[in-house]
């Protein structure tokens, strides 16, 4: 092979390299920004909009800078200065996002939106510089013009291929393997590589030592890594960052919590000998008793839990209702081995599945008696857990006095999710009930198998008193349960798998509640 053939098939690698981590800088930084700002669509929305916004100043700049100066070793000098300002991303950001998630704590919106512009920022340089890539390759390309065409498909087909393969690379392996702050760094050493290489090619090894000297800078700081935790929240035991999460784990008062991305909401509690903890998990296990009475704790034989988290529920379902099988579906893996290690989440009539709730429940052969939904938490809604089909589903998997019962998150004087989601329910169920949760924006609702009347609940709530064998974790359930029952609303939208606008109030809901705040 000649050299000058060398040199082009190398100009082709360098741009499906190029192509790869531009994409792998996007879903790192929707990481970097989750761990604080969390991953709703809204951050989501900023960062493709903003990335997309860069890589068109990109493009145009390279397409002109290629054509004054069509000069391979300009090319390759574009790219290593790509690689510095991708590894300068992390370093940083970090004080910045640490006063973010002080910030967050704290609902200090000015602080945090002069945080999250301030990362954007960072990401302007590095897009930019790997935007100019394609252009410039296909202006070094372009032999004869008979043949730009083809060159030109050849190159975004090159770069778009690369594209792909860094989505996944970087979401499915490299931040779970090494985390954010090492993908940036890897991301960095390996353009930079590639581009004394290319270099080499074109330049003497004098002009190219400089480079080379800088690549082991920047090898240096992957192997030496982040220092500290990502966040320093006062009591944290633990953090990672999973395929699915950024996961913290807080010791306050001797409680374990659960908390998840930018941290705001607790998704699992736990102390030993703690058996109440007067929150939404708790609430799951009254489903039964909106049956006509009487309903004994003896006649619940299996539960499913979709949003399992670290087990809270499973482990007041346990206390009321003895060693019944409970299937718990939660989606990250790294959240089940969590609520092991530091949840106390060992029952052993406990199934945790680290599978999709919807697809999981869908492909289960069993009958529950109570199917608890614990995956909302606006601005994280999955809209398939939210559709007429998704409850339709979950009625085939009730026994003949089988319980829906969904955990919600509202808005101070905002119901219309509640108000949707009882439509939606009704579509499928028969009865459906509304019960806010004192001293939270939590509602919980509950939709039965059979026609049933409120005054069921009651009626159980005496029975069970009047029993000295009831669970006294029952009771203190029933008596919060009848005590905060609220119209169920006869308004709404009804949701389907072809129409799901959650986010639209989810959006809606957290834009004002900040701005309120």
């Amino acid at each position: 092979m000649t050299d000058t053939k060398f040199r082009q098939r190398f100009l082709l690698i360098t741009v499906f390299i190029s192509g790869m981590v531009s994409l792998a800088i996007e879903m790192a930084a929707s990481r970097l920004l989750g761990n604080v700002f969390g991953t709703s669509n809204l951050v989501w929305a900023s960062i493709i909009g903003l990335i997309l916004i860069y890589l068109t100043v990109g493009y145009w700049l390279g397409g002109k800078i290629a054509d004054r100066r069509p000069e391979p070793a300009v090319f390759y000098r574009i790219l290593f200065g790509a690689a510095l300002s991708t590894a300068l991303v992390p370093l940083v950001s970090s004080p910045v996002l640490r006063l973010a998630a002080n910030a967050f704590d704290n609902l200090r919106l000015g602080v945090l939106l002069g945080s999250f512009v301030s990362v954007m920022v960072l990401l302007v340089l590095p897009m930019v510089l790997l935007g100019m890539t394609s252009p410039y390759a296909i202006r070094l390309s372009i032999q004869e013009t008979g043949t730009s065409g083809r060159t030109a498909g050849s190159i975004y087909a090159i770069s778009t291929v690369g594209s792909f393969l860094g989505t996944f690379i970087t979401t499915l392996l490299l931040i779970p393997l090494i985390g954010t702050y090492r993908t940036f760094m890897l991301l960095a050493c390996l353009l930079a590589l590639v581009s004394c290489l290319g270099l080499w090619l074109h330049l003497s090894t004098r002009k190219t030592l400089g480079y080379l000297i800088l690549t082991f800078g920047l090898v240096i700081l992957l192997i030496l890594g982040k220092t500290g935790a990502i966040k320093n929240t006062p009591g944290q035991v633990f953090e990672k960052e999973s395929e699915y999460n950024y996961i913290q784990v807080v010791k306050e008062q001797g409680f374990f919590l659960l908390r998840l991305n930018e941290g705001q909401g607790i998704h699992s509690i736990y102390k030993p000998g703690v058996d109440n903890y007067f929150g939404t998990w708790e609430q799951f296990s009254a489903a039964p008793f909106f049956n006509s009475a009487p309903v004994s704790v003896g006649s619940v034989k299996r539960m499913a839990i979709v949003g399992l988290a670290a087990g809270t529920a499973a482990q007041a379902a346990t206390t009321i209702y003895g060693d019944i099988p409970i299937d718990g579906y939660e989606i990250d893996p790294v959240i089940i081995e969590v609520g092991k290690e530091f949840f106390g989440m060992n029952e052993a009539n406990l199934n945790p599945l680290a599978v999709d709730g919807r697809w999981g429940l869908a492909h289960s052969a069993q009958l529950y008696d109570i199917i608890a939904v614990d995956a909302y938490r606006p601005p994280y809604i999955p809209w398939h857990l939210t559709t007429r089909e998704f409850f339709q589903a979950a009625r085939d998997h009730l026994t003949a006095q089988g319980v829906v019962t969904i955990n919600v998150g509202r808005a101070p004087g905002d119901r219309r999710l509640v108000e949707d989601l009882c439509a939606t329910l009704n579509s499928v169920f028969p009865s459906v009930y509304v019960v806010d949760i004192p001293d939270s924006f939590n509602t919980i609702l509950f939709a039965t198998m059979q026609p049933t009347t409120v005054n069921n609940l009651a009626a159980n709530y005496q029975l069970l008193s009047a029993d000295p064998s009831t669970p006294p974790l029952l009771l203190e359930t029933m008596a919060i349960t009848v005590a905060n029952m609220q119209a169920t609303p006869t308004n709404g939208r009804v949701y389907t798998d072809d129409l799901a606008p959650i986010e639209w109030i989810t959006n809606d809901l957290v834009i004002h509640y900040v701005l309120s705040e």
